[in-house]
């Protein structure tokens, strides 16, 4: 079983085009949106092939239409021990809820002061929407960096809330 991407898909969503990379295992080691900071690039992910991770366009097609608040398909976090750890911790943020850079960071022993580095951390997620980086605020609940644009976040927050998208 290895864990490089090697296909990839692109489905639609309320957000714009969403590109899904597997690796050959079928499980999810990306989801990214067009424009997106630290996207990789293209031709790392592989061959396209729309068919694949039917489960994860579904589960995400039930997430923006019908009501979905968790997700459960397999997933393959590519990056250092800390950032999985972070990753990780972002996924325990109950859907329509928020947590800040700082609460989460003394949430997981680190101490107030490592914010900065949760928020590096959170910036480089590449399973976006599915790993809840959204759910992330500044310490005054204002909406701070997104990788896929603070509109993108604040609709995703809104979305959680009850809201529609865009």
């Amino acid at each position: 079983m290895g864990i490089d991407p090697v296909t990839y898909a692109v489905i639609d969503s309320p957000l714009g085009p969403l590109t899904l990379v597997a690796t050959d295992a079928d499980e999810l080691t990306g989801l990214y949106m067009d424009q997106q900071l630290y996207r990789p690039e293209q031709e790392t992910f592989g061959d396209r092939d729309d068919s694949i991770l039917p489960a994860v366009t579904e589960q995400l097609d039930e997430y923006f239409h019908h009501g979905r608040t968790t997700f459960d398909v397999p997933l393959h976090l590519r990056g250092t021990p800390f950032q999985r750890q972070i990753w990780t911790a972002l996924q325990t943020i109950p859907y329509g809820e928020t947590s800040t850079y700082g609460g989460l960071a003394t949430t997981l022993g680190l101490g107030q002061r490592s914010a900065r580095a949760v928020g590096l951390a959170n910036g480089k997620n590449p399973i976006g929407i599915i790993v809840p980086c959204h759910r992330l605020v500044g310490s005054t609940g204002s909406l701070t960096g997104y990788g896929g644009g603070l509109p993108r976040k604040r609709a995703l927050l809104d979305h959680e809330r009850g809201g529609h998208l865009f």
